[in-house]
C-alpha cells in the first residue's frame, strides 16, 4: 500500500482487540467504535485477536507446534510442567478441541465424562482439589470449594483447570510473560521507560508472537482496511497490541495504525517517547469518537495535522507532539448502538475458575456490555481518577434511547444478558431504564456497579430486580466512617448496610469492593473494617467481596494533593513513557502486606459461610488490636433504617 495520506480516501476501519482481555466475552471498545462509525456511514469491521490467539494456540495443530518447542528445550531447562505435558501429549492433543467445544457451549453432554475426572489429563492445577480432599476426610474437593455444584459447573471448573495447565506450559516453554489475562503486564504497567517494551519488540518472534502475527495479517487481508485501530484497555494488552502493530506496519507500511483505550487514557497522557511511533502512527486520548472523526478527515486530506483532536504524533524532527484542536465531544446520546457484528460470538469460552461469585460473572458467560451513562455522576472519590474524561465528563441518555440500544443488541446477538460497565450507574437513570424495560416487556438479565447511596430504597431495589437485575457491585472500600469521609465517598457504613440489605432482600446478589492500605489507615482501622464486613455477611447484606490494595495515581485527588491526606509522594522515575501509579510514604507505618493476607483469607471464608461468628483477630498472623466496633452495629443500623 502507498503512503498513509494517499491510501485513506474512503477510509475502511478495522478495530482489533489485542491479547489479552477476556475469553468469555468481547471487550466492548471495538463494538462501541464500530457501531459509531457505521452510524456515520463509515465502513468499519472488528475482530478479537485475543480470543483467536488462545484458540489457535490451544488447538491440536497448536499443541503440535508447542510440543516441537518444548522438545527443543535442553532437558535441564524443561520444568516439571513441561515434562509432564510431553509425557501426556497424546492425551492433551486428543482432548483439547473437545474441551474447548464444551466450554463454548457446543458440546454440553461432554460434561459427564469431564466431571468423572477420567477424560482430561490432570496437571499441577488440579492439585488444589486434592488439597481440599486432604482437609476433608473422604471429601470431594469440588464440593468443598464450590458447594453442591451441578454437573455442568463441575465440568466447567475442571476444564478451566485443564486450560490453565496448558497456559502454564506455554509460559514455561515459550514465553515467561504469558497469561490468559495479564499478558506481559510488567512491560507496561507504570513503566516510565519504554526500554523493556522496545527490547521485547526487538527480540526474535517466539511461537506466541508468530501466531499473533499470522492472525493479524489474516485479519488485514480479510478486511482490507486502510486504518487499523488497536484498543488497549489494560497494561496486559499493550505488548500484544504493539506486536500486532509491528506486524501490520512491516507488511503494509501504508496502513495507518492508531493506538487508544483505557491504558493510554490513564498512563500515556504525558507521552514523549518517539519509539512508540516506530510501530504506530497516532495515539489518541479519552473517548475515541471525536478524535477518530478528526483523524479520518486528516487521512482523507480534508483536515491538517494541526486540527487533530487529543492526538499524539511524531513530527518531522522526530519529536512527539500532542495536538488538541478544540472541538466538542460527540454527545453520549448520539454515539450510536454498539455492534458485535464480525466478532466470533459462538467461540467465546465460559470459564469457571474463581471461587468468588461476582468474579464468576466476569469469566463465565457472554455478556453484552453497555454503558448507561458516560462518566460518573458523583466524581468526588479521592482515590479515583476524577480529573480524567472517562470520570469527569458525565453525560446520560434518555431511557428510551438506552432501551432502543438494548433491543437492537438482543436482536443482533440473540442474547439477553447485559453487563452495564459504568463506573457507577446513576440510580435515577437506572430507575427510568427499569421502568422502560418493563413497559416494553424486554426480559433481560443485567448487572453492574453502583454507589451504595440512600437513593436505592427497598422499593427501587425491587423495581430493578423486576426489570432483570441479578447482581450489583459497589465500593464499600475501607469500611470505616472516618476513612470513607476522607475518601469523599459520600456514604456511611450504616447506609451501605441498609442499601445492600435492600438489594439482597430483592433477590439481587451483592458484591462489595473493599480496599486496604489507604493513607493514614491504621491496624485498628483495618481490624474494625473487617469486623464491619463480617457483620455484613452475618446479616445477609452482602454475598461476595474482594479486598484490593490501594494504589495512588497521579490523576486522583490523593495524587494531586497528597498533603491533604497526610502522605508524601515518592519521586516518579524519569522516563518518557507511562506515568500513573506513584509510590507514597505514610507516616502511620502500618504493615499493610501482613494485614492484607488476613483480609483476603477472611473474606474467602466468609463467602463460604465459614467461621463468620469468630473473633476477626483470629484471621491475622500478626498481633492486632481488638475491634472497637459493637457486635450488633450492623443489626442496629438495619433496624433503625426500618
Amino acid at each position: 500500500m502507498s503512503a498513509i495520506t494517499d491510501s485513506a480516501a474512503g477510509c475502511r476501519v478495522l478495530s482489533l482487540i489485542p491479547p489479552m482481555t477476556q475469553l468469555n466475552t468481547p471487550y466492548p471498545s471495538t463494538a462501541y467504535l464500530t457501531g459509531f462509525l457505521r452510524s456515520r456511514g463509515i465502513p468499519a469491521a472488528q475482530d478479537d485477536l485475543a480470543l483467536k490467539l488462545v484458540l489457535r494456540l490451544l488447538s491440536r495443530p497448536g499443541l503440535l507446534r508447542l510440543r516441537e518447542v518444548a522438545e527443543a528445550l535442553p532437558p535441564k531447562k524443561r520444568s516439571e510442567r513441561v515434562a509432564a505435558f510431553l509425557e501426556q501429549f497424546d492425551a492433551y492433543a486428543g482432548t483439547v478441541e473437545r474441551a474447548l467445544s464444551f466450554l463454548q457451549g457446543r458440546d454440553p453432554t461432554l460434561a459427564h465424562r469431564i466431571a468423572s475426572r477420567g477424560l482430561l489429563p490432570e496437571g499441577p492445577r488440579f492439585q488444589q482439589l486434592d488439597a481440599y480432599d486432604a482437609d476433608e476426610e473422604g471429601g470431594d474437593g469440588l464440593a468443598w470449594a464450590f458447594g453442591a455444584l451441578g454437573l455442568q459447573d463441575r465440568a466447567k471448573h475442571l476444564a478451566t483447570l485443564y486450560l490453565d495447565d496448558l497456559a502454564d506450559v506455554l509460559r514455561e516453554a515459550v514465553d515467561g510473560r504469558f497469561e490468559f489475562v495479564r499478558y506481559a503486564e510488567s512491560l507496561a504497567a507504570a513503566q516510565a521507560s519504554f526500554d523493556p517494551l522496545a527490547d521485547a519488540l526487538a527480540a526474535p518472534l517466539n511461537l506466541i508472537d508468530e501466531t499473533l502475527r499470522d492472525l493479524a495479517l489474516e485479519a488485514v487481508e480479510r478486511h482490507q482496511p486502510n486504518v487499523v485501530l488497536l484498543s488497549v484497555p489494560f497494561p496486559g494488552s499493550v505488548y500484544g497490541a504493539l506486536r500486532i502493530a509491528q506486524a501490520v506496519k512491516a507488511a503494509h507500511p501504508g496502513l495507518a495504525v492508531v493506538l487508544g483505550g483505557g491504558y493510554v487514557n490513564t498512563e500515556l497522557r504525558e507521552l514523549r517517547e518517539p519509539r512508540v511511533f516506530d510501530v504506530v502512527d497516532f495515539v489518541t486520548l479519552d473517548a475515541g469518537e471525536r478524535p477518530l472523526l478528526a483523524l479520518l478527515e486528516h487521512l482523507q486530506g480534508r483536515r491538517s495535522k494541526q486540527r487533530l483532536v487529543r492526538t499524539f504524533i511524531r513530527d518531522d524532527a522526530g519529536a512527539v507532539r500532542y495536538v488538541n484542536f478544540p472541538e466538542p465531544d460527540v454527545p453520549f446520546a448520539e454515539v450510536g448502538t454498539p455492534t458485535w457484528d464480525g466478532l466470533p460470538l459462538g467461540q467465546y469460552l465460559s470459564l469457571l475458575d474463581m471461587l468468588n461469585p461476582m468474579h464468576r460473572l466476569w469469566s463465565d458467560g457472554r455478556w453484552n456490555k453497555l454503558t448507561v451513562a458516560h462518566g460518573c455522576y458523583w466524581k468526588k472519590c479521592s482515590f479515583c481518577d476524577v480529573s480524567l474524561d472517562y470520570i469527569a465528563r458525565y453525560e446520560g441518555a434518555e431511557a428510551s434511547v438506552l432501551a432502543d440500544r438494548i433491543q437492537a443488541i438482543v436482536e443482533e446477538t440473540g442474547q439477553t444478558g447485559f453487563h452495564f460497565v459504568d463506573e457507577a450507574a446513576p440510580p435515577k437513570a437506572l430507575k427510568a431504564l427499569a421502568t422502560e424495560l418493563l413497559r416494553r416487556d424486554l426480559r433481560i438479565s443485567w448487572w453492574g456497579n453502583v454507589r451504595f447511596e440512600k437513593t436505592f430504597t427497598p422499593e427501587l431495589c425491587e423495581l430493578l430486580a423486576e426489570s432483570g437485575c441479578i447482581a450489583i457491585s459497589g465500593g464499600l472500600e475501607v469500611a470505616s466512617d472516618r476513612l470513607l469521609k476522607l475518601m469523599n465517598k459520600g456514604v456511611s457504613v450504616a447506609q451501605v448496610a441498609r442499601v445492600t440489605r435492600a438489594f439482597a432482600e430483592s433477590g439481587v446478589m451483592v458484591h462489595a469492593y473493599l480496599m486496604y492500605g489507604f493513607p493514614t489507615q491504621t491496624a485498628q482501622d483495618t481490624v474494625d473494617a473487617l469486623e464491619y464486613v463480617r457483620q455484613l455477611f452475618e446479616n445477609g447484606c452482602i454475598h461476595s467481596g474482594f479486598f484490593h490494595r490501594f494504589a495512588c495515581t497521579v490523576h486522583s485527588p490523593v495524587g494531586l494533593d497528597p498533603q491533604a491526606f497526610g502522605i508524601t509522594l515518592k519521586p516518579l522515575p524519569e522516563g518518557a513513557f507511562a506515568r500513573n501509579d506513584v509510590g507514597f510514604i505514610d507516616p502511620t507505618g502500618t504493615d499493610h502486606d501482613a494485614l492484607g493476607r488476613a483480609l483476603k483469607k477472611a473474606i474467602y471464608n466468609f463467602m463460604h459461610g465459614n467461621l463468620v461468628e469468630a473473633d476477626v483477630r483470629s484471621w491475622f498472623d500478626v498481633r492486632v488490636p481488638k475491634s472497637t466496633v459493637p457486635k450488633s452495629f450492623i443489626r442496629r443500623a438495619l433496624e433503625q433504617g426500618g
